[in-house]
């Protein structure tokens, strides 16, 4: 059985991916809590929807320039390999494949039933909801595994989709509120005076991290990618401009056409209100089933990812059983055994979700977010790549060597400082009757070590044999 995969994709499947990946879900699951976190405070929301999507840009332009050099199996791990070296690369692969791909496939899931069931009217923690939560979870990773040309379509297409309500919404929205003065006074009206700007611009560009992310899942299909050397790189900067462009005019058009408190008062229903206030109650509801069809697209382009995450590792012939897991089926060049074990470990971190956020706390302590966590720790981890690209990239000129990478390390510690300040310390649901607290970040990081020294002694296992 080979162990190699062909270039099957071109340009627009990896613009697509970037965009179609990072839009979809975020823009409409984080919105209201960027305004909740704000406090009703426009402005500021907006702030932190541009200072997150710089970041985004800048570390994307980073990676964009690694990938003019350097093309083997899958694009951050190919780099971490190239730059920091092999044993970083493996930690690098084995925490894409058993936190931050399956975490973020897994949240998706839920996300894409939870906006299926505010269309039908069921409760969005209930076990209508979890059940389409699995069921989507299984059907792309078949869809992914089974027919990945298939899947390349479907994300083209979602992607096309999914724009269409955020277009809409930014035009018809801002014109709208612009034409009935709701627009301004949602400009200059604070709903909650008593939150301070700085904590409520910190916790709102952590909550875009969420909605920001996904992009790099276009480095996975690397080794599957057309010239891969040019196209690549063309897709991380022009999909991440599309995409900081388009959520900036949407956040602005969703203020247009209802008021902030009214979003913040809806929770999950928010973006449904929304879309109703601005089209009628019918056509919000049907621009509101493609806001569903694009929470499938970021699904599936996540899944993209997580379905290859394995065979990135297996492919260096390190970690479990990489004759395994680096085996691709001649039938649809795909790695099968790498999509099985990934859909494994994602149904798992569903559960985990369910039981850490969406009701009862059932795992104390460690009940921390899946959703932003570990989307800031590949901040974190990118750091080395970076120091290392600013320190070897003597013949990439001033601005590629010296001023892109400085630029991704400030973004990156300011993401993680963020994320300390927005998660460090706060009551969790269980925690408020006896006024105990939680360390989310703490206990976070007790996981993410536990899982790390996993991966060592499977490293150190490989070396032994």
């Amino acid at each position: 059985m080979s162990t190699q995969l062909n270039k099957k994709y071109g340009l627009l499947t990896a613009i697509c991916t970037v965009v179609g990946t990072v839009i979809g879900s975020g823009v409409f699951f984080k919105a209201e809590k960027i305004l909740t976190e704000t406090g009703g405070n426009l402005p500021i929301g907006i702030l932190a929807w541009i200072l997150g999507g710089l970041i985004m840009v800048i570390c994307a332009y980073a990676f964009s320039i690694l990938a003019t050099k350097y093309e083997k199996v899958s694009g951050i791990v190919d780099y971490a390999e190239a730059l920091v070296g092999k044993k970083y690369a493996y930690f690098m692969g084995w925490f894409l494949a058993l936190l931050y791909y399956p975490t973020l496939t897994s949240v998706l899931a839920w996300v894409s039933a939870r906006y299926l069931c505010v269309l039908i009217g069921w409760d969005i923690t209930g076990p209508q909801c979890m059940t389409i939560s699995g069921t989507l979870l299984v059907t792309i990773f078949a869809l992914n595994t089974l027919a990945p040309k298939l899947a390349g379509k479907f994300q083209v297409s979602a992607t096309f989709i999914k724009l269409i309500p955020l277009f809409l919404m930014a035009i018809v929205g801002t014109i709208k509120g612009l034409s009935n003065g709701l627009l301004i006074e949602n400009f200059t009206t604070v709903v909650n005076e008593d939150i301070s700007t700085a904590s409520g611009l910190f916790k709102a560009v952590v909550a875009t991290a969420f909605a920001y992310e996904g992009w790099i899942c276009a480095t996975s299909i690397n080794a599957e990618l057309k010239d891969a050397k040019k196209n690549l790189p063309k897709a991380l900067v022009i999909g991440t401009l599309i995409i900081v462009a388009v959520y900036i005019t949407y956040y602005i058009g969703l203020a247009g056409g209802i008021k902030n408190e009214v979003i913040m008062a809806g929770g999950e229903a928010g973006a449904k209100i929304a879309f109703s206030a601005v089209f009628s109650k019918f056509a919000g509801t049907l621009l509101f089933v493609f806001v569903v069809i694009s929470c499938l697209g970021t699904l599936n382009g996540l899944t993209l990812g997580c379905s290859r995450a394995f065979h990135a590792v297996a492919s260096r012939d390190v970690g479990p059983k990489p004759e395994i897991f680096k085996q691709v089926d001649p039938a649809t060049n795909m790695p099968a055994n790498s999509s099985i074990i990934g859909l494994f470990i994602s149904a798992l971190w569903l559960l985990f979700f369910y039981g850490s956020q969406l009701g009862e706390p059932w795992f104390g302590p460690f009940s921390f977010d899946s959703s932003e966590l570990p989307i800031i720790t590949t901040y974190a981890m990118y750091l080395p790549i970076f120091f290392n690209m600013l320190r070897k990239g003597k013949d990439l000129g001033v601005m590629k060597g010296k001023v892109a990478p400085v630029l991704a390390i400030i973004g990156s510690i300011f993401m993680v400082i963020a994320a300390i300040f927005a998660h460090g310390i706060y009551p969790y649901e269980a925690a408020k009757a006896n006024g105990t607290f939680s360390l989310p970040v703490l206990f976070y990081l007790i996981t993410y070590i536990v899982i790390m020294a996993v991966g060592a002694l499977f490293m150190k296992s490989k070396k032994s044999k």
